[in-house]
This record gives C-alpha cells, structure tokens and sequence, in this order.
C-alpha cells in the first residue's frame, strides 16, 4: 500500500475511535415501580399548528396511561386544519393562540396552567407504555423536582425516506454535550425541545417561553435560561418512555424541517465536542474513499483493510442510530450516502441562516 493508502486508514480508524469516545451513550431515566402517590398534578401543554393527522396518537397515549392526575392543553396556533377539533374529541381543552409561534403558544398554554409541574410535549410525540409518563414523573421527583428533565423521544421509522434523518437524530444527541466519556464535564448545550418537565415555579423563574420568543431553537433557548439561574437541566433518552415519527409527510417536510435550526443549533456545541464530531463525520467520507479507491485500483491488500474499515464504520453507525431510533440495520451498508445527505442539508442550512438569514417552516417565513 502506498502512504497516502496508509494515511487514509489510519485516519479513518482514529475516526472510528473518535466516535466512541464521542458518544458513549444515551441514559433513559431510571425505572422504578411505584404508585402515583406524592405526585403533583400535571399540566401537559401541547402546542399545535396544523396537527390534525399527527396529534392523535399522543392523545390516545395519554388517555392509557395509569397515572392520570393531570390536565391537558392543547394551544392551537392559528392551524388551518382540523387541530382544535381533534384536540377536543379527545377531551382537551384547547386555548387559541393568534399564530405568534411556539414559544408563545407554550407561553399561554403555561399562563393558563393549574398544575404544579409542566410537561411540554411536541404533537408528534407518544408515551410507548402506559406506565411512561409516571416513569418520567418519578425520576423528575428523584431528582429533587428541580429545573428541567427533558427526553429525546425514540426514532419511530416506517419508510425507506426517513432514515435520511439518521445522522440528524445521533448529532443532535452528541451535540448536547453531555453523551461524551466525559459525562457532564461540559456544560449542556440546552434542553431537548419534543418533551421537557419542569416544575413552575422555576419554569416563572427563568423567564419561560417569553423570554425566548424569537429564537429559532427554543429548546436550547430555554435550556439556557434555567442555566442562568442556577437550575439543573438534565437530558436523557425516550427509549421505552416516549417516541415520536419525524416528517411523515414526505422528503420535503424532512428537508424544510432540519434546515429550519440545524445550522443555528451546531454553535451552541462545545467546541471540543464540535471537532470530535467534524473528525468522525470525515472519517466516514475518508473510509469510503479509501475503500472505493481500492476496489479501482485493484489493490487486494489495500482492499482487505480498507473493506474491514467500511465495515467497523457502518456497525458503528448503525450501533448509534439503534440507541436514538429504530432505523434498520439494511441501511447502514450505504452508510455514505446517509452522510453525503446529512453534509448537504448542513450546507442548505447554513446558507439560508447566514445568506439570506430566514428559514421555512410549516408554512411560515421565520427570520434569522
């Protein structure tokens, strides 16, 4: 093999090191089998815009579940569709929010609150057992029922399309900074934004939704704003807990969606954690050259090693994506591909944040 050969799998080896030490992995709260006694009542505050084919299946998980001491609201924001009225079948109460967005949906909704904790849940989402949102409401009182515990719901997946968001659904993860070996040494980068408990009164303390009204990211927004006061912000995985399905309504929707904060999201990513990232998404594009390469070249020895390489580097992704989502495992082979699109979509965004500073979402222009 010649030295660039030998370069090219050195590299894309420490890469694959790099990768492990990036994200060693994803704590789900822990389970403990209790009654509901000592829980507060919960508000759980669902802030909707055009929902009506998503909402449901939350709605009907909520109504499984073996706790119930809690009231739900759905803020409608200015939906088009029939939102409210699905909301209402269910026996929410719906509040109408005049179209100013998510945050101050989530505002209103946390105005108009009787309980003592929130729970602020994306539409999409779903509790995959009936004893999920206990689960999450014990390991939150564990804790001292202090600041924020926020879940990344599992990754549910029904066609081929959407294991685009493969790469996506692990960045987001490890760009939290709290998923490397080093555990918590690096300050959290916010909060998860599909599913976030709090109690209120810190919820008031920290300014809540208003005074995060405007940014992009509002989960990483809010997360911030606990910080500054001193209150805990604890992020774990959904696993068996919470699920939610991403941009079911096609390729379009999928790309609009993570071009609307990815690249805003990526500068709040400690610095250290941000180069392991850059170096292991490299790594990918560097092994795949590498073993392309080789297969051009006829080179058998190089080969060997570089096709060995392809393969650590796809078990490893698929070992990532397997703890964020149920993505299948045929996938992975043609794990360059998952990253060339991933890179583009990267691109896009940063482009529409920095060139022509707005983003499209749901139908609305937001600028950045």
């Amino acid at each position: 093999m010649t030295a660039s050969e030998v370069i090219n799998l050195a590299i894309g080896f420490l890469a694959i090191v790099i990768g492990i030490i990036m994200f060693r992995s994803l704590p789900v709260p822990g389970f403990t089998a209790r009654n509901a006694a000592g829980l507060p009542f919960l508000s759980i505050i669902i802030p909707a815009r055009n929902e009506e084919g998503r909402i449901s299946p939350l709605l009907e998980s909520l109504q499984d579940q073996r706790f119930r001491q809690f009231e739900i609201l759905v803020v409608d924001d200015d939906s088009t569709d029939q939102t409210a009225a699905v909301a209402k079948s269910f026996g929410a109460t719906v509040l109408k929010n005049n179209g100013a967005g998510k945050s101050s949906a989530c505002w209103l909704g946390a105005e108009q609150a009787r309980g003592s904790w929130l729970l602020f849940l994306d539409a999409d989402t779903k509790f995959t057992s009936v004893d999920g949102l206990s689960k999450l409401l014990h390991f939150y009182q564990e804790k001292g029922a202090r600041g924020i515990v926020a879940l990344q719901p599992f990754h549910t997946v029904k066609r081929l399309y959407e294991h685009l968001s493969v790469v996506f659904n692990i960045i987001v993860v490890v760009g939290m900074n709290l998923f490397t070996i080093w555990g918590s040494r690096f300050k959290t980068a916010g909060s998860f934004g599909p599913c976030i408990l709090c109690n209120r009164d810190d919820y008031f303390l920290s300014g809540g939704h208003k005074g995060i009204e405007g940014a992009i990211m509002d989960d990483l927004a809010l997360g911030e704003a606990f910080l500054e006061k001193d209150l805990p912000v604890r992020c774990l995985g959904g696993k068996g807990i919470i699920s939610l399905r991403m941009y079911p309504e096609g390729l379009g929707s999928l790309i609009e969606g993570w071009c609307k904060s990815f690249a805003v999201g990526s500068k709040s990513t400690h610095p250290a954690v941000m180069l392991m990232v850059i170096l292991w998404i490299a790594g990918s594009f560097i092994t795949a050259g590498a073993f392309i390469s080789s297969i051009i070249d006829w080179n058998p020895a190089a080969m060997m090693f570089s096709g060995a390489l392809y393969i650590l580097y796809s078990i490893q992704t698929a070992w990532f994506a397997r703890r964020v989502g149920d993505f299948r495992w045929f996938v992975f082979p043609f794990y360059p591909l998952l990253f060339m699109f991933f890179a583009g979509i990267y691109l896009y965004s940063f482009i529409r944040v920095n060139v022509f500073h707005s983003v499209n979402w749901k139908g609305r222009k937001i600028k950045v």
